[in-house]
């Protein structure tokens, strides 16, 4: 039964893709701690709060990170939110990154930002992540500003959302490689049947008394 349950317990880790994955803990950590599902934090003056983000696997071993943060104004005014979505490829590096805000009903979308010609196609690992936030904040910035928006909480809204980015490419962490073979389990020999006693020789002794 042992032997049974350590074979399917090689074939479970075997199963498993491990390539790139988030450390969420350690992520939090650095915002200053979770607090259930959300961590609250201070930035340029103003108050946000990120919830724990939702990660799925890509077939290729990368993931797709999904991240809502909020900009709280307080108890008599409606809060502002902010979506990031971060690709990251097998090897941790970033492939593309967007986000969203909604402010005061509106929507303001960055556009895609790849890792492209224009986002640094010849830049890898930390500098090409550096490259396409440049280029989101950058983005979200100068659509924010044509909506002639001044609070300085959502002024800086963009400076948060890098901020959560910059945090997120920092907890990438690479896993494991899975093995390659895959165990199976093997089946349980049976003890080689031992040789039944011989049966003891019979002696026929003679009826009487032997003839000279």
């Amino acid at each position: 039964m042992i032997r049974i349950l350590s074979a399917s317990l090689v074939l479970l880790a075997s199963a498993a893709t491990a390539d790139v994955a988030i450390d969420v803990e350690a992520f939090g950590e650095s915002l200053g701690g979770w607090k259930k599902e959300v961590v609250d934090y201070e930035l340029s003056g103003s108050q946000y709060r990120t919830h724990k983000p939702e990660i799925t696997p890509s077939p290729d071993g990368g993931i797709f990170l999904s991240i809502r943060i909020d900009h709280r104004r307080g108890w008599l005014a409606s809060d502002d939110h902010a979506v990031l979505e971060v690709t990251f490829n097998a090897d941790g590096s970033v492939s593309s990154a967007q986000s969203t805000l909604a402010i005061q009903g509106r929507t303001i979308a960055s556009d895609l930002i790849r890792t492209s010609a224009e986002a640094g196609a010849s830049l890898k690992g930390a500098q090409g992540a550096v490259r396409i936030g440049s280029n989101l904040v950058a983005d979200l910035s100068s659509k924010l500003l044509r909506e002639k928006i001044v609070e300085a909480g959502r002024v800086s809204f963009p400076s948060a959302v890098r901020h959560n980015y910059n945090l997120l490419y920092k907890a990438v962490r690479m896993l494991p490689a899975a093995p390659t073979e895959t165990g199976e389990a093997e089946p349980e020999e049976p003890d080689p049947a031992k040789p039944e006693p011989a049966a003891p020789a019979v002696e026929i002794k003679p009826y009487g008394k032997v003839p000279k």
